[in-house]
């Protein structure tokens, strides 16, 4: 495994165990772990500065307000506060719960859900600022949660059965957090191309003293036909300097 590599997988074990520990890490944690590689000084602040980027308390956990916004602190809590009703049960309350659930009472399960909402809160709290809405993480962690109920009959026991639920949740929230990602940087791309497009065109057009086809303009940039009228097409046929503009 050559540095580089190292660095990548050692990077996401400090973040997987900085969220286990309710998304907050200490600075030794952080030094331990990389010491194999011999960073100094200047290279583990530049850690640092990337797990606080990624909304990690370095000592202790950030609160919700240095890394929610307003809006997500509201609606945090009012959800917050239709969960206080939620019965709470004893740890030998909530295992039997887990085992009615596990055997396939319909209630079990549904009293499961109920019991591990404020959960979802608590993990959706951990992915928060990382590319989602609170309010989104908190939905899929939902939907994970209400599909793992109906998958703890694989389990053997309570206590596989309890992991297996926050395992799902928390998958499900970073699926979602990859997927928001992904969806951004492809926008970012295309819109990129679009103004770049746009500039092409309107250089040409002014050239020409008329608008452009989009072959004139493919043969002019050398870019192809296809991604000329991708663009158009992502802009709404709002290019003004290409005539025709139909896919």
């Amino acid at each position: 495994m050559n540095q580089e590599q190292q660095f990548a997988n050692t990077l996401e074990e400090v973040r997987r165990l900085a969220k286990n520990q309710g998304n907050c890490i200490g600075r030794e944690q952080v030094k331990e772990a990389f010491l194999p590689l011999g960073f100094d000084e200047k290279q583990l602040e530049m850690v640092f500065d990337y797990l606080e980027e990624q909304k990690i308390g370095i000592g202790e956990p950030l609160q919700p307000e240095d890394y929610l916004s307003a809006e997500e602190i509201n609606y945090l809590e009012s959800y917050l506060e239709s969960l206080e009703l939620l019965e709470e049960l004893s740890p030998g309350e909530k295992e039997a719960v887990t085992l009615s659930a596990m055997a396939g009472d319909y209630d079990a399960k549904q009293k499961l859900i109920a019991i591990y909402l404020p959960q979802v809160v608590d993990l959706s709290k951990l992915y928060a600022g990382q590319g989602a809405l609170l309010e989104d993480l908190i939905g899929e962690g939902n939907v994970a949660l209400a599909m793992a109920v109906e998958m703890l009959e694989t389990a053997d026991d309570a206590a596989e059965a309890q992991g297996m639920l926050g395992s799902m949740i928390m998958e499900a929230m970073e699926s979602y957090i990859a997927l928001n990602v992904q969806e951004k940087e492809t926008g970012n791309k295309m819109a990129d191309k679009v103004n770049r497009v746009a500039d092409q065109a309107k250089e040409l057009a002014e050239s020409l003293g008329r608008k452009v086809t989009v072959q004139e303009l493919a043969e002019e940039t050398g870019m192809t036909s296809e991604e000329i009228w991708e663009a158009v097409r992502f802009s709404g046929d709002a290019i003004e300097d290409i005539s025709s503009a139909e896919a």
